[in-house]
């Protein structure tokens, strides 16, 4: 379960505003990738709060709302499908975890990214930890924040696209998913750029 260790350890150092940092959405073939930055207060506890991934929607729903409550600051940010096939999913990736950390209303001094890569162009001292969302508690709170803040995105998005059923999967890369694509062709929320192999290159 994750804990405060690595914002303690950070707070030693003198840093006093610590944001634990992951996004949700790199994999999927449809939708933007989402960031988000999180500044809990020391020692808070959030029951039940573990990486998004191991807690039910149900769940992160309940601590999306205790989150954004408890918090001392949050920011939800995004890259949007252009900019993912602009630049790429990693370059996206690493500006929507910018955008998220510059969005803080208090401003972070010290930042933990989940992962083992440093994102380009982050103002702030960091430093990155694998599998953070499962170690570290504001890391964990990022996590559910960009989860489920995308998911409800890909929620309207099944309202638009009924046929693409995103409302089951959230844009991965399903049998479903790739059935529907094969009937129905690229809608405007799809990355084409993940969908080269799928359709030859075209």
């Amino acid at each position: 379960m994750p804990d405060y260790s690595y914002e303690k350890s950070a707070a030693l150092k003198g840093f006093k505003y610590v944001c634990g940092v992951d996004e949700a959405g790199r994999g999927p073939l449809a939708g933007p990738v989402f960031a988000a930055a999180v500044i809990l207060p020391e020692d808070l506890e959030i029951k039940g709060l573990n990486d998004s991934k191991k807690i039910s929607e149900k769940k992160r729903e309940e601590l999306f709302e205790v989150i954004k409550e408890k918090a001392i600051s949050y920011s939800v940010a995004l890259a949007s499908v252009e900019e993912i096939e602009q630049f790429n999913i990693l370059e996206a990736t690493y500006l929507a975890m910018n955008r998220a950390i510059q969005g803080l209303n208090i401003p972070a001094d010290y930042a933990l990214i989940d992962g083992n890569r440093t994102p380009r162009d982050i103002k702030i001292p960091c430093e990155t930890v694998i599998k953070g969302d499962a170690k570290s508690c504001s890391v964990a709170a990022a996590s559910i924040l960009a989860k489920v803040s995308r998911d409800r995105l890909l929620l309207e998005y099944d309202e638009q696209y009924p046929e693409y059923e995103f409302k089951n999967h959230k844009g991965y890369g399903t049998a479903a998913h790739y059935e529907a694509v094969k009937k129905y062709g690229l809608c405007p929320v799809h990355r084409p750029s993940f969908f080269k192999k799928f359709f030859g290159e075209k």
